[in-house]
C-alpha cells in the first residue's frame, strides 16, 4: 500500500515507522522540517534509504498534498496537532482525490463522533483515554476495594 501521513509528530512519525517496517510505502508531509528527524527514530539507515518519502509543506496547501503523492494514495492519515486541519485535508482526500482509505485524528470526542457520522473515519484519541480512565476507575473498587453502590445497581 501507498500510505500518505500528513503530520509528523509523535502519533504520526510513530505510524509511518510501523508501516514502513510492514513493507508499506509510506510519505509523510509536515510543514516542520525538523520533524523528520522523528521518522528516523531507532531506525538503522535514514528514511529515504528505507524507501521512505519526506515532503516539507502545509497539508491545507493542495501543491503540497500533491508534492506528497496524495493522488496515488491507498491510504491517507491527517494527525496533524489541528482537529479543523485534520478534518478539511482529510475531506480533500476523500473527495477531491478519492483515496480509499482516509483516516483523520480528532481530538474533540463531539466533532470526531459527528464526522464519524457524516461517513468520514475519525480516531479520536481523548475518547480513548476517557473509556480507559472510566473503565480503570470502576474497577477499582474505590477505597475498601468493593464497588460502590451505584456500580453495584448498574
Amino acid at each position: 500500500m501507498f500510505i500518505v501521513i500528513v503530520g509528523c509528530g509523535r502519533v504520526g512519525s510513530s505510524v509511518a515507522r510501523g508501516m514502513l517496517r510492514e513493507g508499506h510505502e509510506v510519505s509523510c508531509l509536515d510543514e516542520d522540517p525538523e520533524s523528520h528527524a522523528r521518522l528516523e527514530v531507532g531506525l538503522e539507515k535514514s528514511w529515504e534509504d528505507l524507501g521512505g518519502q519526506f515532503t516539507v509543506g502545509a497539508g491545507l496547501e493542495i501543491e503540497a498534498l500533491v508534492a506528497a503523492g496524495t493522488e496515488k494514495a491507498d491510504v491517507f492519515i491527517a494527525s496533524t496537532d489541528g482537529d479543523n486541519t485534520n478534518i478539511i485535508i482529510a475531506q480533500i482526500a476523500q473527495r477531491r482525490y478519492e483515496v480509499p482509505t482516509v483516516i483523520a485524528r480528532v481530538l474533540d470526542p463531539l466533532r470526531a463522533e459527528w464526522y464519524q457520522r457524516q461517513g468520514l473515519h475519525t480516531v479520536c484519541p481523548t475518547r480513548v483515554a476517557i473509556d480507559m480512565l472510566e473503565t480503570a476507575v470502576r474497577e477499582s473498587g474505590g477505597r475498601d476495594g468493593t464497588p460502590d453502590d451505584a456500580s453495584e445497581a448498574a
